[in-house]
C-alpha cells in the first residue's frame, strides 16, 4: 500500500481544490454515500502517516453553474467510442469492485488502519489499498491487460468535481467519516514534530526490530518498502530484537529512516521513480544473494521481507549496548 511519502504527494495534489465547492460526485464507492459530498466545500487537507483526511463543510449560498462539457461527459463519450477501455472511466456510474481487489485491499490494511465506530463527523478519512492513488484533473488508464486478459481502466471510487471544472479522482481506497484526524504528529516519519527520543525508546524494544519498524503508533507512514531498504542501509539484520542493538546502531537506523523517507518524497514530487536496493531484489548491490522471508509478530500481520545475510548479519544476545535511550 501506499506509504508516507507516496501519500504526501496525494495530499499535495488535493491542496489546490481547498476552498472549492462540490459541484458533482461520481464513484464506485460500496461504503460511502457519495452524493453525501455534493454541493460541499473543500476545507482542509491533511496527511497523518498513510492516511489522508480531507476536511468538507457547507458551503456559503448555492453552487455556480458548471460547466456543460464537464471531464466526466468527456469520460463517457470516449469510454462510448473506444471499447478497448470500457466503461471504467465514468465516474458518474457505480461499478462492481473486483474480489481480488477488495480482498487484496482488505489483508494489506486491516492490520494499518483499525477503524473505530463513531458519529458522522466533517473529516473523510481515506486509507489506500495496495494500489490505491489519487489523481488531479485525469483518470488512470490500463496500462496492460488484467489476469483475465482484459484491458480495463480502474475503477474510481470517488470522483470530485468541483465548480473551477477541475477534479479530483481516488482509486482503490477505504473512506470513513470522523470528528477529526486521528494521529499524533511526533509519530510521523515525514512531519516536523517527529519525536526521535520516542521513536528510538521504541525501537529498543525485545521484538524483531522488523516489527517495531512497521508499528505506526511510533512509525506512522513508515511501510515495507521503508523498512526493507533502512535495514539495509543501517545493515541490520531484520529479525535482531531491538534490545540486542547497540543505541549507534539504533541511532543509525533511525536517521536512514528519516533521510531515505525524505528522499523518496522529494524523487515523487519530481516525477522520479523509486530504485530499491533489496526490496524484490535477488542479490544486493555487492551481488551478495538475497534472502527473503515472511515476517510477523503472532496473530499480527505478516510482511515479505528482503535481507542480505552477509551485509546484515545476526546479531548474538550480548552483542548491544544497555545504555539507556533519553
Amino acid at each position: 500500500m501506499p506509504e508516507g511519502p507516496s501519500v504526501r504527494k496525494f495530499q499535495l495534489l488535493t491542496s489546490p481544490f481547498v476552498g472549492q465547492v462540490v459541484a458533482k460526485v461520481g464513484g464506485s464507492s460500496r461504503k460511502l454515500s457519495v452524493n453525501d459530498l455534493n454541493a460541499l466545500r473543500l476545507q482542509d487537507s491533511q496527511v497523518h502517516g498513510k492516511n489522508l483526511y480531507l476536511a468538507f463543510v457547507a458551503a456559503e449560498g448555492p453552487v455556480g453553474p458548471t460547466a456543460e462539457e464537464t471531464a466526466l461527459q468527456r469520460e463517457a463519450a470516449c469510454g462510448a467510442r473506444c471499447p478497448a477501455q470500457g466503461q471504467q472511466g465514468q465516474a458518474g456510474v457505480p461499478h462492481p469492485h473486483s474480489q481480488d481487489e477488495e480482498l487484496q485491499e482488505a489483508q494489506h490494511s486491516r492490520s494499518e488502519a483499525p477503524e473505530a465506530a463513531e458519529g458522522r463527523g466533517n473529516w473523510l478519512r481515506i486509507h489506500f489499498g495496495m494500489f490505491g492513488s489519487v489523481r488531479a484533473n485525469e483518470f488512470s488508464r490500463a496500462s496492460r491487460a488484467n489476469k483475465r486478459g482484459d484491458w480495463k481502466d480502474p475503477v474510481p471510487r470517488l470522483v470530485l468535481h468541483f465548480e473551477s471544472g477541475g477534479f479530483l479522482v481516488f482509486y482503490n481506497c477505504r473512506m470513513l467519516w470522523c470528528s477529526s484526524p486521528r494521529a499524533d504528529p511526533a509519530s510521523d516519519i515525514l512531519a516536523v514534530e517527529f519525536h526521535r527520543g520516542r521513536a528510538l525508546r521504541a525501537l529498543r524494544a525485545p521484538d524483531p526490530i522488523c516489527y517495531t519498524l512497521l508499528d505506526q503508533r511510533y512509525f506512522s507512514g513508515l511501510g515495507n518498502i521503508i523498512k526493507n531498504e533502512i535495514l539495509y542501509l543501517a545493515r541490520i539484520h531484520p529479525l535482531t530484537p531491538g534490545s540486542h542493538l547497540a543505541l549507534s546502531d539504533l541511532e543509525r537506523l533511525l536517521d536512514c529512516a528519516l533521510q531515505f523517507s525524505s528522499e523518496w518524497l522529494h524523487h515523487k514530487l519530481r516525477g522520479q521513480g523509486l530504485h530499491p536496493q533489496v526490496y524484490q531484489k535477488e542479490q544486493c548491490p555487492l551481488g551478495h544473494p538475497l534472502m527473503k522471508g515472511t515476517f510477523g509478530p503472532s496473530g499480527g500481520f505478516k510482511r515479505l521481507t528482503w535481507w542480505c545475510p552477509q551485509c546484515q548479519p545476526a546479531v548474538l544476545p550480548g552483542d548491544g549496548d544497555p545504555s539507556p535511550v533519553t
